[in-house]
């Protein structure tokens, strides 16, 4: 395991967050120190970071360098203030006599690595992303997971609000000084977004706290910000709110970080602006940022892509979880098989394939914490972990998956707000293949090497050759086939020994 840290130098906040990277290769985030320096304080007037300031991140610096000693890699990088101060060389300076390299990116670097996280965070092949930070925001395109073009505004919420909003809370003058302000910057961009269908995809601190804010205002029931969907009537409501509102109030709003409460509302205005005149009804929040970016770029060889987004992440969780991969990779081969087979019943599309398999692998993982209620905690650890690659929709559907996979009949609860229309038949033909294909390695010894399938116009036959005694996977099975035939609308009966019929074959591996 080795241990890695990136320091991100902002306008409006310096942070270090340290991962740990698993034998899997994948990326575990252990640590997250922060502060508020504020280095854009002032800066676009008096084009200087204020001395008191400097000290400030200085020593701040020390502590990270302190913490970075037990740390294998480290990672540096300045944006918006570093670029523009004409004494941020100062602090580059004390930084390096602490043994820290700071990397001050130009605009079309922090768009590369905005990109890199959106990339490898996100199943997106294109995209637009918009990173906005204190000084600065960064527009870029992605294509076919890699940086088309991008660019950097000078629209950072604290640059925004020391220029145009002064009252507390704004007057509405103000607000429009603001908005012409984008207006004058962005037109033409929100011009391409109109032409261009790929989601919008936001970064930073500003939009997390929105994002969560609205989440606490809609008593959202999963507590991720990545992936999650800020609708544009939900960001409307809310910049209202916040309009209408001074400092104080703000900071007392659910959701709300009181450090960034005098700052959020030019955020918010931006975010508006943008969704407005791109003609959007929302935006997807990235939970990773040009931090992680810094770090894939560091880490994963040209083009730093990881291979499979999901894949990735569920691999992720297998490891973290110590599951029975041996297990875990014949229950997947069984219930792709399955799906294969029973297509003409079930009707599923292919992400519905992708869901099947992620829960294959992952419906044992409660096992970490307690046997008999290993279903419960399996759905707690999903709920609760940022599964990249994967919607909120998808990742409530997977959790559910796990939830029932062992018996009863599968109800969203409070959940099923975060479903459409379909979604509940969707999971209990997902269920029925997940139970089937589990209690067909009941004994963990690989015994079912094939399954052939007769759909019949009353019944389907599921035809099982072994490698020795199969009883125990048959006596499982049919614990099973009263739900299964429920739900495929045919009799299940299972048949042990050799298949009397030519297509099933050995199930496959699904891509």
């Amino acid at each position: 395991m080795r241990r890695l840290g990136v320091v991100d130098i902002g306008s409006n906040t310096i942070r270090m967050v340290v991962y740990e990277r698993q034998a899997s290769g994948a990326f575990r985030l252990q640590d997250d120190l922060r502060q508020r320096v504020r280095l854009g304080a002032g800066l676009a007037r008096s084009g200087v970071i204020e001395a008191e300031r400097l000290a400030q991140a200085t020593a701040l610096l020390e502590r990270f360098a302190d913490y970075a000693a037990g740390l294998d890699v480290l990672e540096a990088i300045g944006t918006s203030a570093l670029r523009d101060a004409e004494n941020g060389r100062q602090l580059i300076d004390a930084a390096h006599r602490l043994g820290i390299e700071i990397r001050v990116l130009t605009g079309a670097e922090e768009a590369q690595l905005a990109v890199l996280a959106v990339a490898n965070g996100f199943d997106f092949d294109d995209a637009w992303v918009i990173d906005l930070g204190g000084g600065s925001a960064q527009v870029a395109r992605m294509e076919g997971r890699r940086l088309a073009d991008g660019d950097a505004y000078p629209l950072g919420a604290v640059r925004l609000t020391e220029a145009y909003l002064a009252g507390d809370p704004p007057p509405p003058a103000e607000v429009r000084a603001l908005e012409a302000a984008v207006a004058s910057q962005l037109a033409p961009l929100a011009a391409a977004m109109r032409a261009s269908p790929p989601p919008l995809v936001a970064i930073g601190g500003t939009v997390r706290n929105l994002a969560r804010a609205a989440q606490r205002r809609r008593r959202y029931p999963l507590g991720l910000l990545h992936g999650y969907r800020l609708t544009r009537d939900d960001l409307e409501a809310l910049t209202g709110e916040l309009l209408a509102r001074n400092a104080r109030q703000r900071a007392a709003m659910a959701g709300i970080h009181p450090d960034r409460a005098d700052v959020i509302v030019a955020g918010a205005l931006v975010f508006r602006w943008l969704l407005r005149h791109g003609r959007r009804d929302g935006l997807v929040v990235s939970g990773d940022g040009v931090r992680e970016g810094a770090l894939y770029r560091r880490v994963l060889l040209a083009p730093h892509l990881v291979a499979r987004v999901a894949e990735a992440s569920v691999e992720s969780l297998v490891v973290q979880h110590g599951v029975d991969r041996q297990h875990a990779a014949q229950v997947r081969r069984l219930a792709a098989a399955l799906f294969d087979r029973l297509e003409p019943l079930h009707g599923l599309g292919p992400r519905d394939a992708v869901l099947l398999d992620a829960a294959a692998a992952l419906y044992d993982v409660g096992l970490s914490v307690h046997f008999y209620r290993r279903h419960r905690h399996g759905a707690m650890l999903l709920r609760a972990a940022a599964l990249d690659g994967f919607s909120h929709r998808e990742q409530t559907l997977l959790m559910l998956l796990v939830r029932h996979h062992r018996k009863g009949d599968p109800k969203p609860g409070r959940f099923g707000v975060l479903l459409r229309d379909g979604d509940r038949q969707r999971l209990r033909r997902l269920v029925a293949l997940l139970r089937l294909a589990i209690a067909l390695d009941r004994s963990r010894r690989g015994r079912i090497r094939e399954l052939a399938v007769r759909i019949k116009k009353k019944s389907v036959v599921l035809e099982l050759p072994a490698i020795g005694d199969a009883s125990i996977e048959l006596w499982s099975a049919r614990q099973h086939a009263a739900y299964v035939s429920r739900v495929l609308g045919r009799r299940l009966k299972l048949k042990a020994g050799p298949a009397a019929f030519g297509d099933g074959g050995a199930p496959r591996p699904r891509p």
